[in-house]
C-alpha cells in the first residue's frame, strides 16, 4: 500500500493562516463599527448628556466603564437606547437598528475609536431633538 505524507510544517502554517482570516474579517468589521458608533455618539446628541469622552455631565451618567460592567450586557444598552430610561428619552425614532448596534460596539469597544473632527472645526454635542423638551404654552 502506498502511503502519501505531507510536510508537517506547511499544513499547519496553511491551516493557521486560514482560520485567521475570519478573524481577522470580523475584527475589522468591528472596528468599522466602533469607528461609526463613535461619529454617531458624537453627532446624534449621545455627547450632550454623557460627554464627549464618556465622563457624564449634569445631565447624563458616565459611560467610560460601562464595558465593564456586567449588568450592562449589550441586550440591555439596546433596549435602553431604544425605549429610553428615567431620564434619557428614547431614541426608536431617530436611529436606525444599525445605528444602535454600532454605538452599543462603540460602548464596549475595549480600545475605543476617537471620531474624526467635523469640517470646520464646530461642535456636534447639541441635545438632539428628541432629548429636548417641547415647549409647554
Amino acid at each position: 500500500m502506498l502511503s502519501f505524507r505531507l510536510p508537517l510544517y506547511p499544513v499547519i502554517l496553511l491551516s493557521l493562516i486560514w482560520l485567521a482570516i475570519p478573524a481577522q474579517a470580523a475584527s475589522s468589521k468591528e472596528d468599522a463599527d466602533a469607528q461609526s458608533g463613535a461619529i454617531l455618539f458624537r453627532d446624534k446628541g449621545c455627547a450632550y448628556c454623557h460627554g464627549p469622552a464618556l465622563a457624564g455631565t449634569i445631565k447624563g451618567p458616565s459611560l467610560a466603564d460601562i464595558r465593564k460592567d456586567k449588568s450592562w450586557p449589550p441586550e440591555k444598552m439596546t433596549d435602553h437606547i431604544l425605549n429610553g430610561g428615567p431620564k434619557m428619552p428614547p431614541f426608536r425614532e431617530s436611529l436606525t437598528d444599525d445605528e444602535i448596534a454600532q454605538i452599543v460596539t462603540y460602548l464596549r469597544a475595549a480600545k475605543r475609536p476617537v471620531p474624526p473632527p467635523l469640517p470646520g472645526g464646530s461642535s456636534a454635542q447639541s441635545a438632539p431633538a428628541s432629548a429636548t423638551p417641547a415647549p409647554q404654552n
